[in-house]
């Protein structure tokens, strides 16, 4: 894809905490942009209040004028899901109606328009039970009906793009935080609302369990580096590298709201959850 400067992109979910922060990166880089958004959670709107994007509201699953929607565009970012391991076990049917028929939908519909360049949001959760660190040559285990959804995700991409051409590139990212978060039930996030409600920080299983952590900024900019690029048809992990446990963030989160040392609670494990999980991103610096 050519220089970003005033090229259209559309992006699902654009209202989310990654579409926050994607917008943001894009319209500073030139880009003129559309968000696709079913707006369901009541502090979307703030989240883009004075930016100059235009806006539909709608669902991926329903929407009933791609044409419209994709009139003008040169490239999607695909970031509307139904996003979380707890959801997909609770509600299995909703979640795949959003995270697998509505990106089959939206795939359809970039195909009939010609549409060059496919950029999707996929998770490490495809990976499940595997020892660290996972890299693209990792066999796909999925342990949950989220993981198996996002393994369809971008089976889907890689078929678009052997079959029709479609310039896709899923992106397994891994545990994401960072601002406009404040409506996620990740565990970062939780940490800190924990802190500042001064309630206990509240974690699942005994809190050796270790994830893979990367600010938002890092992820948006992995996202306009592939719209960028010229790959497609290959999945690329998205990641810090580093290994670190629940109960190390909970010492983290601690020290950065100043030294206070709230008590720390313990629950049951999440079905579902992977124990441990770091990623290589040699391919993605490459």
């Amino acid at each position: 894809m050519s220089s970003p400067s005033g090229r259209a992109v559309l992006v699902t979910g654009g209202a989310g905490f990654i579409g926050t922060n994607l917008v943001r990166m894009l319209l500073g880089r030139g880009y003129r942009v559309r968000i696709l958004d079913n707006f369901s959670n009541p502090h979307q709107p703030d989240y883009l209040s004075g930016l100059e994007v235009e806006v539909v509201r709608g669902d991926i699953r329903q929407a009933a004028d791609w044409d419209g929607i994709l009139r003008g565009i040169d490239g999607v970012f695909h970031l509307a899901a139904l996003s979380g391991v707890e959801d997909s076990v609770r509600d299995p049917e909703n979640s795949y109606g959003i995270n697998v028929g509505g990106t089959h939908t939206l795939l359809l519909a970039c195909k009939a328009r010609k549409i060059r360049r496919f950029v999707a949001a996929s998770s490490n959760a495809p990976l499940g039970k595997q020892p660290p660190p996972v890299d693209e040559e990792t066999a796909p285990k999925p342990i949950s009906p989220y993981g198996a959804y996002k393994l369809a995700l971008e089976g889907m991409c890689l078929a678009f793009h052997g079959s029709f051409g479609l310039g896709a590139v899923p992106l397994r990212l891994s545990n994401v935080y960072g601002p406009f978060a404040s409506h996620k039930t990740s565990v970062v996030s939780l940490f800190i609302k924990n802190v500042l409600d001064g309630e206990p920080l509240q974690i699942c299983g005994d809190g050796s369990q270790t994830r893979d952590f990367i600010y938002v900024e890092d992820v948006c900019r992995a996202f306009t580096a592939a719209m960028e690029s010229d790959a497609a048809g290959e999945i690329f992990q998205v990641g810090s590298g580093k290994e670190t446990s629940i109960l190390d963030l909970a010492a983290l989160v601690r020290e950065a709201a100043g030294g206070e040392t709230p008590k720390t609670s313990f629950a049951a494990p999440r079905a579902g959850d992977m124990r441990r999980n770091f990623s290589r991103t040699d391919k993605a610096a490459r």
